[in-house]
């Protein structure tokens, strides 16, 4: 009670229009739930707010952010128990010897505890500078500050390798922002995914920290991914790195944090669709595009690409695939919005993946291309749907 008072005084002191109304009203709605209503007579009635939906799907990224933790922590230790890496970083180590933590690989806790000192300083780093600017585009054009960072600032960490560079995050989730999303008008106006955005950025800029081998958070010790291994020499370099299906479902592989896991994308996804929030049509269209088009091309073989050689199921599971067609794909704001049209949009998506990944070996993982690709072509698509609809409507008409 005494908050809530304390709030409201903060209300009548800083009104809406003056500078300092943009920081009291996201305290003020992230602490509560907004006290105003919707005045008129008729208006469409929702259960779900902007916020509600954000939170949803923060609850659906759970999974991926407990593996991110678990299994960054587990390549580490393992790599440390087997004497092939050292501690990346004296502080990490140095915390766990004060708190009688031991690089245990086989011990749950030691990887999760492990794990989030990698994380947590890329996810605060995320938020600062990122925050920083939702702030101060907020307070020039005097609004309040949307909840649409709120998943924003959570995915961009999950897309990036522990090991980056803490500066390349500020730098990266600072140009998905301003670039991506708020020299657009902000929220709802942007037509690209913001963290994708920031991604991009980062993978063309510093290719180095982001593309090729993918380092373990353990001194010394790197490696290809699956697709990085299988571009290179087919799915016997695959089996020669150790990797198996089971841990590319799983996710205990190496790679970028919040993507190695398909398990853990499949449970966001039941919670999405179940809450109404993520569209089932556009993440089953991406499966459509992206098994479809590697089957025929696995079938078709090929001397000149190994990666011809992986099945559709080995896409599937590898890489950022699963984690963007449930994550990013679905993004409300910058997916295509008409039924006929996601279904359109999730098959490009698919499809594009695919041909970047096989066709273009040297960008092994194609998903964030992909989905940027259709994220351009959402509001074209859903002009001529739209376009089509009317046409259809006319002629029936004229015939009745």
């Amino acid at each position: 009670m005494g908050l809530r008072n304390w709030l409201d005084g903060l209300g009548v002191k800083y009104p809406k229009g003056s500078k300092g109304f943009t920081l009291y009203e996201a305290a003020d709605t992230f602490l509560y739930t907004p006290g105003t209503v919707t005045g008129g007579t008729t208006h469409v009635r929702d259960a779900i707010d902007l916020k509600r939906m954000m939170i949803t799907v923060v609850w659906a990224l759970l999974p991926c952010i407990f593996m991110a933790m678990h299994n960054t922590g587990l390549q580490a230790n393992a790599a440390i128990a087997s004497g092939a890496g050292t501690a990346f970083d004296t502080w990490r180590q140095g915390l766990m010897d004060l708190l009688g933590i031991t690089c245990d690989p086989d011990s749950f806790f030691a990887n999760l505890f492990h794990g989030a000192l990698w994380f947590f300083p890329i996810f605060l780093i995320t938020q600062i500078a990122g925050g920083f600017w939702e702030v101060v585009f907020a307070t020039v054009r005097k609004h309040e500050i949307n909840e649409g960072f709120l998943v924003t600032g959570i995915l961009f960490p999950l897309t990036l390798p522990p090991t980056i560079p803490l500066w390349q995050v500020a730098v990266g989730i600072s140009f998905g922002v301003v670039i991506g999303k708020e020299v657009f008008g902000g929220t709802g106006k942007n037509f690209m995914n913001p963290a994708l955005t920031g991604r991009a950025f980062l993978y063309f800029a510093y290719p180095a920290q982001l593309t090729g081998e993918i380092w373990t958070a353990a001194d010394g010790v790197s490696g290809a991914t699956i697709l990085g291994a299988c571009a290179e020499g087919g799915m016997d370099f695959v089996d020669q790195a150790g990797y198996t299906l089971s841990n590319a479902f799983w996710g205990d592989i190496p790679g970028s944090m919040g993507e190695t896991s398909a398990f853990a994308c499949l449970l966001g996804a039941g919670f999405l669709i179940l809450t109404g929030v993520g569209s089932w049509r556009i993440m089953v269209a991406v499966v459509v595009g992206a098994l479809g088009l590697s089957a025929l091309l696995h079938a078709l073989g090929s001397e000149k690409y190994p990666i011809f050689e992986m099945s559709p199921i080995w896409h599937l599971f590898s890489g950022g695939l699963a984690f963007g067609l449930v994550f990013m794909a679905t993004d409300p704001v910058s997916a295509a919005m008409t039924n006929t049209g996601k279904w359109i949009y999730g098959v490009l998506i698919g499809v594009m993946t695919v041909l970047v990944r096989v066709i273009n070996p040297a960008f092994p993982e194609g998903i964030m291309l992909a989905i940027l690709f259709g994220n351009v072509f959402a509001p074209l698509i859903d002009y001529y749907v739209v376009k089509a609809n009317i046409k259809r409507r006319l002629a029936r008409n004229v015939q009745g």
